[in-house]
């Protein structure tokens, strides 16, 4: 069965420890109080937003759906003012969300509410980005492709984060050409029958409450379920070795071309092809 620890928390850590503890061995930390000193601990929540940036308009990304026949797997699905999408959720919205909303560009007031915290980690300033989820949502298992040490700024209602490390990989039926498992994987839920590598996942889960700040090492797996409706701030540290930048680059001029040219000429049989090999390189491992 899925073997699933909690994820190490703690209230305060100087930089000496998060280096130490933390961010040299790559293990996940959630911190309670790193934002304690913000604005936007106190300011922050979906009125706040919404007065702000409420009339921006957002585009939107299904979470509710593979990305099936010619559609980009990264393509947004439809746009709307941020204010309404709110509402939307207000309403019981949770298969649409925002996704990487770059505040530098497009809401520069709420730069104002936080600072970058001197904790060991580079971070790039330039690319503060926001991500919204209705109550219910779930985002599908995956790492993220700039392979960045993320640390993931919670506001709003709980959220929950599966973490599992790269070397898990290999029992996430992980789809070629992409930097995600198979849709259908829920690890809250999962079905042992049809995906059968998943009873030997060893991971860790965090409950992220308003104002907590989650570590998440470079090349981390991640499945996210909101409990109630939530946002999220992702501030991120790139890459600075040469291997990892050239994985990185990989990453984004190889295979996210690949797979966006070949879902253009081929449409929904390069799909499926990749499915099948999904389950076919993972249940290879488990022989």
């Amino acid at each position: 069965m899925i073997e699933l620890g909690a994820t190490a928390r703690v209230t305060k850590v100087s930089k000496e420890n998060f280096i130490l503890h933390y961010k040299t061995p790559q293990i996940p930390v959630v911190i309670e109080q790193l934002s304690e000193a913000w604005p936007a601990r106190e300011k922050w929540d979906l009125d706040y937003i919404c007065a702000v940036i409420g009339e921006n308009r957002v585009p939107l990304y299904g979470g509710g759906d593979r990305a099936r026949g010619r559609r980009h797997q990264h393509a947004a699905l439809t746009e709307m003012k941020l204010q309404d999408f709110v509402a939307s959720l207000r309403s019981g919205e949770n298969k649409l969300r925002v996704f990487f909303y770059n505040i530098l560009s497009y809401a520069p007031k709420l730069a104002d509410d936080f600072s970058y915290p001197d904790i060991g980690l580079k971070l790039f300033t330039k690319l503060p980005v926001l991500f919204f989820g209705g109550k219910g949502a779930k985002v599908q298992m995956h790492f993220d492709i700039d392979l960045a040490n993320i640390l993931l700024c919670h506001f709003g209602g709980k959220k929950r984060v599966y973490l599992f490390p790269p070397e898990q990989a290999k029992y996430l039926y992980h789809v070629p050409f992409s930097f995600s498992s198979l849709f259908d994987i829920d690890v809250e839920v999962p079905d042992y029958e049809k995906y059968p590598a998943l009873k030997y996942l060893k991971g860790t889960v965090a409950e992220l409450e308003h104002g907590d700040v989650l570590f998440i090492p470079s090349g981390y797996w991640h499945y996210i379920v909101y409990e109630d409706i939530g946002f999220s701030m992702a501030l991120r540290a790139f890459p600075r070795r040469p291997r990892e930048i050239l994985q990185l680059a990989n990453n984004i001029l190889v295979i996210r071309t690949i797979d966006g040219l070949m879902r253009k000429i081929v449409g929904q049989p390069w799909n499926e092809r990749n499915e099948r090999k999904a389950l076919s390189n993972t249940h290879k491992n488990l022989d």
